[in-house]
């Protein structure tokens, strides 16, 4: 089954497989939804549909060693390589097909892991582009498609960009992209606009709860638990699975600024702001994000609606007292300084400095009334 690794998205599925059979496949599929819906996996299966028809080596595709799939994925400069070098997804081809044999779910974090940088920004460079051209540009070795898989096509250079713009432009025969997407309105509008675009919606709670069941051995009640907590995402489910999982120390770290931020001890948060700026930035951008998460669940937490929530047990224990400091003057403002700081850390500004502003500001925000 080529869909075998997918979590629910029958109805995706057969979107992708409609197309196929109606003879209406563009030359260019662009699949976008939220972390953890399944995005890469749908991607991946199609893929493997497609190239199934005209090859006899089921092994090989089981493999993902295909010759006529093509995986584009952002990479990271190592010190090892010259100064002028380009890196290309071929310069990290072990680690990638070490990370895709594990699965079709993975996050960027996941992969900053495998290439060794989880300080660096993961980018796809003009190299690759130039790569891709050149492989594409031979004829299929099995006689159908050539699939040129690009995983956060977002994370392009400029001059990437407009070399893949060319590229679907004047797609060369029998070549289909497809492209997933976690923010595509960050890529070029002209490549947006020779894209089919196909939203996969989050995934329902029934669809992980069965999952949590049949592929990871769940009770009924902790799957169901789960499953409401992963909020339409796999990888969340996965994450909350996980005994070593970040969101403790994110949870540690998110108490620590309140607190100190509540009491006023400048110095204690100082010493806060440059522990958090040691991180890697994909790190202090997660953090970001799950501030912004336990902000809205705490200003919910106030209307006594349990059905609203999506905390943990110790999140939940944490918000009986805190949560009333988050209220309708302060919780607009406060989600604002967390975007700000996001925004600024996607631009390389120095982390010290924006998680100290940060935590100031919050000093500010929680007295509040």
């Amino acid at each position: 089954m080529t869909f075998d690794q997918v979590i629910g998205q029958q109805e995706a599925q057969e979107r992708l497989l409609q197309l196929e059979r109606e003879q209406r496949l563009p030359h260019a599929l662009m699949l976008c939804g939220p972390m953890g819906c399944g995005k890469m996996a749908l991607a991946m299966g199609f893929a493997k549909h497609l190239l199934s028809r005209n090859s006899n080596d089921e092994a090989m595709l089981a493999r993902w060693e295909h010759p006529d799939l093509h995986f584009t994925y952002p990479t990271i400069k190592l010190p090892s390589m010259n100064s002028d070098h380009k890196p290309v997804s071929d310069d990290f081809a072990r680690q990638w097909h070490e990370l895709i044999m594990a699965g079709c779910y993975f996050t960027m974090n996941e992969w900053l892991e495998m290439m060794g940088g989880e300080n660096q920004q993961a980018i796809i460079t003009a190299g690759e582009s130039d790569a891709l051209t050149r492989k594409l540009s031979l004829k299929s070795s099995q006689g159908g498609y050539k699939v040129s898989l690009i995983w956060l096509p977002e994370r392009m250079n400029i001059e990437c960009a407009n070399k893949i713009l060319k590229l679907l432009e004047e797609p060369p025969q029998q070549t289909l992209f497809l492209l997933v997407s976690e923010e595509p309105e960050r890529l070029l509008e002209t490549i947006r606009s020779r894209v089919q675009r196909l939203d996969v919606k989050r995934l329902t709670e029934d669809d992980i709860r069965e999952a949590l069941i049949s592929k990871r051995g769940l009770v009924e009640e902790s799957a169901q638990r789960v499953a409401r907590m992963a909020n339409g995402s796999w990888l969340k489910a996965l994450e909350l699975l996980s005994n070593d999982s970040e969101n403790e120390l994110f949870l540690d770290m998110f108490q620590t600024l309140m607190r100190l931020a509540y009491q006023r001890k400048v110095k204690e948060l100082k010493t806060w702001s440059e522990r958090i700026g040691t991180m890697g930035r994909e790190k202090q951008k997660r953090f970001l994000e799950y501030f912004l998460r336990l902000v809205r669940e705490n200003f919910i937490f106030n209307f006594q609606e349990p059905t609203l929530c999506y905390m943990s047990q110790r999140e939940e224990d944490f918000a009986r007292n805190f949560a009333r400091f988050i209220n309708e003057a302060n919780v607009i403002p406060i989600s604002e300084l967390a975007n700000r700081a996001i925004r600024d850390i996607g631009q390389n500004a120095n982390g010290k400095i924006v998680f100290f502003d940060f935590a100031l500001h919050m000093i500010v925000l929680l007295i509040q009334k």
